[in-house]
């Protein structure tokens, strides 16, 4: 805490615990705390409420150490409703009783809060981070590092990748090879580093150790792993998916895909492509996962939170405006190799990836020095 965010400033500063659940009332009296599941809302109260405060919360230098629940989203980096709740059964608002009154806010949730939480810190000038999907392996591992070392790390991988016009990665999946070509138009690479200082509005991403651009185009294809095992090709053209076509599993999961992006093509926009820079063990969560070195991530959907222009407006239906990363790792796409991921700088190409293992060019660059 102190790493990331700095002390307080004294009296004054207040700290809250935002959770989400699928109905208002399992918060009344914390009656979620005696239910079967509700593991990620455990921890926020018993690792982050209680484990911030007394003591420990004076010499953070802060007044309170607030608990609230919103509604769950059913989705990655959707809007939430503004109906909040305390333990006591308060009817709150978020943009009125939480947002506006708090200087550090933490989401300890299950679906990412980053993009909407993002938009509301510079609206509202507090500071935050979301630690969607928390779990042991992340309390003991990703949240359990010098975040100032991470930062350097992440300068390093940033140094190396920034001002590329393009990567291309292939793929390699039931016998068959395909080629994403990712267009970065010589952008200034972005990292995500844990590091949140005080003056600056922000929300940090934890565990953190992120490399990231937003694309300006995209063409090729790319497989798909759904939750099931399923397989698709995904086909891009102009930046966007525009068709997935079956290949192993469930066809009634690739037809509800297609006629998804039929009804909302801004779903197929691909709103992301993000490098992991941490040495950490596989945790089964996303948020920890896809900041390991070796794996890359793309993503679709809505893009402001990065500093794309993607917003919830510009999709058919906001209930769709979700951001969602697809990661590809060992032990999340057993059945997906990437053999070589290249990048395309000054004329030049080079190989960052392969096989999920970083490049001699990208070990010297980040200090390994091909070890």
């Amino acid at each position: 805490m102190s790493t990331c965010f700095g002390h307080g400033e004294g009296e004054g500063d207040r700290l809250c615990i935002l959770i989400d659940l699928p109905d208002l009332s399992l918060m009344h009296g914390l009656a979620f705390l005696n239910d079967d599941g509700f593991a990620v809302q455990k921890y926020a109260y018993e690792t982050f409420h209680k484990g911030f405060n007394g003591e420990l919360l004076a010499e953070l230098k802060y007044r309170q150490n607030d608990f609230f629940a919103f509604n769950t989203t059913g989705g990655s980096n959707l809007d939430p409703d503004d109906e909040v709740t305390d333990a006591g059964g308060a009817d709150l608002s978020l943009e009125r009783d939480v947002y506006p009154h708090y200087d550090l806010i933490l989401a300890i949730t299950d679906y990412s809060l980053t993009a909407p939480l993002t938009a509301m810190a510079k609206k509202h000038g507090f500071r935050g981070a979301t630690l969607h999907g928390v779990n042991p392996i992340i309390l003991e591992s990703g949240l359990s590092v010098d975040y100032r070392d991470v930062s350097v790390q992440a300068e390093r991988f940033r140094t190396a990748l920034t001002l590329s016009d393009a990567f291309e990665l292939d793929f390699e999946a039931l016998g068959e090879t395909t080629t994403l070509r990712i267009e970065c138009g010589g952008q200034e690479a972005q990292k995500s580093h844990g590091l949140c200082p005080r003056g600056k509005p922000d929300v940090a991403n934890l565990p953190a150790g992120e490399v990231y651009f937003v694309p300006t185009g995209a063409s090729g294809a790319f497989p798909f792993r759904f939750p099931d095992g399923t397989l698709a090709r995904m086909q891009v053209r102009d930046g966007a998916i525009v068709e997935a076509e079956l290949l192993s599993g469930d066809p009634e999961l690739v037809a509800a895909r297609n006629n998804k992006l039929k009804e909302d093509p801004a779903t197929g926009i691909l709103g992301e492509l993000g490098f992991g820079t941490q040495v950490l063990p596989f945790s089964g969560r996303d948020i920890q996962d896809e900041k390991i070195l070796g794996t890359c991530h793309v993503a679709t959907g809505r893009s402001d939170h990065l500093g794309g222009s993607l917003t919830p407006d510009l999709f058919a239906s906001r209930k769709n405006a979700s951001h969602d990363d697809i990661l590809y790792a060992p032990p999340k796409t057993p059945e997906i190799n990437v053999p070589e991921v290249r990048m395309y700088r000054n004329g030049e190409s080079q190989v960052v990836l392969a096989g999920y293992q970083p490049s001699d060019y990208l070990k010297n660059a980040i200090g390994l020095n091909g070890s």
